[in-house]
């Protein structure tokens, strides 16, 4: 199966099309790319959580003060 790629981004570089041997290979590269990605950000999301409540435990420390 041929698979038609558009690139499209924003500032000085222009939209490319290519024509690319898209297999079950190359499908599952990207499913792991993108498992990898959203494990980074579950972890950026915990991170952020954790960051948030310290910052209400230190609000809550410094109310009392």
């Amino acid at each position: 199966m041929f698979w038609k790629w558009a690139k499209l981004s924003t500032g000085d570089v222009d939209v490319v099309e290519e024509e690319c041997n898209f297999t079950s290979e190359s499908a599952q590269i990207l499913i792991r790319e993108i498992m990898g990605c959203n494990r980074d950000l579950e972890n950026l999301k915990q991170n952020i959580n954790d960051v948030q409540q310290k910052m209400k435990n230190i609000t809550d420390v410094l109310g009392r003060i």
